[in-house]
């Protein structure tokens, strides 16, 4: 249950259009190979649970474009309940890093129902530890899901990650996480996709030749800065 700490990363996000998706999929199924993790169709689905505190921090420094900020979610994939994972995610300076580890039931179970660690404080994972501390100090709880269909795309040389997001959704019914299937609200426009470009240095001149990203609408705002928005039980 150690903590995993990846480096910073360059990370930017489009809007794209269904025409859009299509066309750019097509060029970067010839170049790039798709995650081998994703299933038969090259997607699999991502549900995160986002913890936010007493005054919605998290999500008013988005808001306001606040660096650095960083934010703690509680992730698991396809509806899976054998992989729960707890992440924090930080941006300094349009630069992202993410630390993860893995959570037992037991330790999920613990953080969203607000129960005592109470001896286990030690035994619990340091990013575990850190997220519980907050949950005292500044009384960080879970605000929503967000939950969405991912076509990821990997090229060794840069470390490059191509992402296409669909079918976001967001619900207020946090205590129904490890629920088989959630319902919410869809939190953009029919037909509209996320793309995200991810990389350590730098990003091949052909991937972006490829993707030719001038003429698509980049957005700063995250997923969870959306869902917030966008679900009528924040206001």
């Amino acid at each position: 249950m150690e903590t995993e700490k990846i480096r910073f990363r360059h990370e930017f996000k489009y809007f794209c259009t269904a025409a859009q998706t299509k066309m750019l999929q097509s060029r970067l199924r010839g170049i790039m190979k798709p995650d081998p993790h994703a299933g038969e169709d090259g997607s699999y689905r991502i549900r995160s649970l986002y913890f936010d505190d007493l005054h919605d921090r998290c999500y008013y420094e988005n808001e306001n474009g606040v660096c650095p900020r960083e934010k703690y979610r509680i992730r698991i994939y396809n509806g899976g309940q054998e992989l729960i994972h707890l992440e924090r995610k930080r941006k300094i300076r349009g630069m992202t890093q993410k630390e993860g580890c893995r959570l037992s039931k037991e330790w999920y179970e613990l953080l969203v129902g607000g129960g005592s660690l109470g001896s286990s404080f030690e035994r619990a994972p340091e990013l575990m530890q850190e997220l519980w501390i907050l949950m005292e100090t500044r009384l960080m709880r879970p605000k929503v899901i967000v939950e969405y269909d991912r076509r990821p795309f990997i090229y060794r040389d840069g470390n490059v990650r191509i992402t296409f997001d669909s079918n976001i959704l967001s619900s207020s019914k946090t205590e129904d996480f490890l629920e088989k299937r959630i319902y919410g609200r869809a939190v953009l426009p029919l037909g509209t996709e996320l793309l995200e470009v991810k990389y350590d240095a730098f990003l091949p001149d052909h991937l972006q030749q490829i993707l030719q990203l001038g003429h698509m609408r980049a957005t700063a705002f995250s997923k969870y800065y959306l869902c917030r928005k966008y679900n009528s039980a924040f206001f």
